[in-house]
């Protein structure tokens, strides 16, 4: 198959890009976001698509969404930022486009971007996990990507690591999410700021703040880089959480590659340096067992866009029940 249409479909913003088999964006275009109504994003990105498709020939499209996506690839179940409830998008995008649609999650789609064309194209067996202001991922094993039996597997930030912790957006305590995230490491920062701490204190200096409540992710990372200890210490310990899940993911999955991106792993060596020490000191049976890479993510935020993309050229699967 030639070119597709990848669509990245974010709480506030629509990215579209025009894609080859070789995972090269050759054009773009964008539209924002209405959150809260199913037929204005609907109309959105099929104006989005229409306008990359004008001119070319055009073979199917790939959508990425930030919700559970049911087992045809069709139906976004749930989405937390947006209206979609049981929402038939491929099938509405589909006629209104007048070609194959595939609609996939968006950190699956991201998760297969990188196997296919970033950091993980040279193995068949891998973990992603982007750590922005939540936590997503994918995995994709022997090759396929791993959906489970309803669509909604690899929800990675959503493991259980503290049994009642924190109070996580999904309804449930403890969550990964909540203890590797961006906004965990804000939440952090300004718990320290908040208590009086001087070494909190000067991170909010070198930010150039001084109300705890301006303190962003990107604030401490950037401090963090230009050797702030306290921002160090914060981006350290999001480290250690984030390699001691991994490090339970690797024990589900054993994969070749565990590959970081999201806004967080911009910090690169402070982030992962901790995560694999972490990963190292905890991993079962450590001593016996073939350990995985880490690497950080190569395609950065056109990993959704290019991951659907690509998707779309793959024919959805049949239903278990529907096999003869």
């Amino acid at each position: 198959m030639g070119l597709t249409i990848g669509i990245d479909v974010g709480g506030t913003k629509i990215a579209a890009g025009l894609v080859g088999s070789d995972g090269v964006i050759g054009a773009r275009a964008n539209r924002d976001t209405p959150a809260d109504s199913v037929d204005g994003t609907a109309a959105a990105i099929c104006d989005a698509a229409a306008e990359l498709m004008a001119g070319h020939d055009v073979e199917a499209v790939g959508i990425g969404a930030a919700g559970f996506v049911s087992s045809d690839r069709s139906t976004v179940l749930f989405a937390p930022n947006l209206a979609w409830r049981n929402e038939p998008l491929g099938a509405r995008v589909a006629d209104t486009l007048k070609i194959p649609v595939v609609v996939e999650n968006d950190a699956n789609a991201a998760a297969w971007g990188e196997f296919a064309f970033g950091a993980a194209k040279n193995v068949q067996d891998m973990v992603c996990i982007t750590v922005g202001t939540g936590i997503g991922g994918g995995v994709v094993h022997s090759g396929e990507l791993l959906r489970g039996a309803h669509g909604v597997a690899a929800e990675l930030g959503h493991m259980r690591v503290v049994p009642g912790g924190h109070r996580c957006g999904c309804g449930a305590r403890g969550c990964l999410e909540q203890y590797a995230s961006g906004r965990a490491l804000v939440r952090e920062g300004r718990a320290q700021a908040e208590s009086g701490s001087l070494s909190a204190m000067q991170m909010l200096s070198v930010c150039g703040i001084s109300d705890p409540a301006e303190l962003t992710g990107p604030m401490i990372t950037k401090a963090a880089a230009a050797g702030d200890p306290c921002a160090v210490e914060l981006l350290e310990e999001l480290g250690r959480w984030l390699g001691e899940g991994l490090a339970s993911l690797a024990t589900l999955f054993d994969p070749t590659l565990i590959v970081v991106g999201g806004g967080v792993s911009a910090a690169k060596e402070l982030l992962l340096t901790s995560a694999e020490t972490a990963f190292e000191k905890v991993l079962p049976a450590k001593a016996n067992r073939p350990h995985p890479t880490f690497s950080v993510a190569e395609l950065g935020n056109d990993a959704g866009l290019i991951g659907a993309a690509d998707l779309a050229r793959h024919p959805a699967p049949v239903p278990e029940k529907s096999r003869s």
